[in-house]
């Protein structure tokens, strides 16, 4: 079956993953981590798309973003792609791909789903067991959340801005939010949600979506259509 084109619209948050080609690692170094972020960063920055959340795992990431336009998230990952794989070709003399095929990426509806989205993101190093606490882990945005460090490629969502009314309150807010965890059902959600292309929402909102494009952006029922019997 062919592939779904990406859906990318205009002032909706997306989850977007990248995997390594076969699941192997895209960071060797501090060096590659590091280069990766300020990559994101010159990018995001240049087609105008707020990230709002991240994590850098050994053989793949995460991004919750939300752009201006368009184009902006497509052109934002090309960017990075290329140019990450060229230094870290060079720097590991490698050649050869470094990515599983193109990114994944979906919408999610923010009021229902953005905050689950983050905590997801925050706790993949925890799911992995790479640390106990996500506050251990130095490859994502969940310090800059919690009040231990200031992350200049981080754009906060208007709903974690509600989350209180000062930075310690909020700070404190998404820190027990994280604790708590998600349900499975929602990490399952956000999971296959960003795999297949599907958009993750109430179905108002899916609806909505769905008048904008031609593109489904859902799973097609199963079964074969209806037809109507002649008399």
């Amino acid at each position: 079956m062919a592939r779904l084109p990406r859906l990318t619209v205009p002032g909706q948050p997306h989850h977007i993953i990248q995997r390594g080609n076969n699941r192997q690692a895209i960071f060797e170094t501090r060096a590659d981590y590091e280069l990766l972020l300020e990559l994101l960063d010159e990018n995001a920055r240049k087609q105008h798309v707020a990230l709002h959340a991240y994590v850098l795992m050994s053989n793949h990431f995460h991004l919750l973003a939300t752009p201006e336009t368009a184009e902006g998230i497509p052109q934002m990952m090309q960017a990075v792609g290329r140019r990450y794989v060229r230094t870290y070709n060079n720097r590991h003399q490698r050649t050869g791909t470094l990515w599983e095929g193109r990114y994944r990426s979906t919408l999610i509806q923010a009021d229902r789903y953005l905050l689950a989205c983050m905590a997801y993101i925050d706790l993949n190093p925890v799911r992995a067991g790479m640390v106990s606490d996500p506050a251990q882990y130095p490859w994502s945005s969940h310090q800059h959340y919690i009040g231990l460090k200031a992350d200049k490629l981080v754009t906060p969502h208007p709903l974690y801005w509600d989350l209180g009314n000062t930075p310690f309150a909020r700070d404190q807010a998404y820190a027990d939010m994280v604790r708590a965890g998600i349900a499975q059902e929602q990490q399952q959600a956000l999971t296959d949600s960003a795999l297949r292309g599907w958009a993750l929402g109430e179905p108002d909102y899916v609806a909505d979506l769905q008048r904008r494009t031609e593109r489904r952006v859902t799973r097609a029922q199963a079964g074969r259509p209806v037809t109507r019997k002649s008399a």
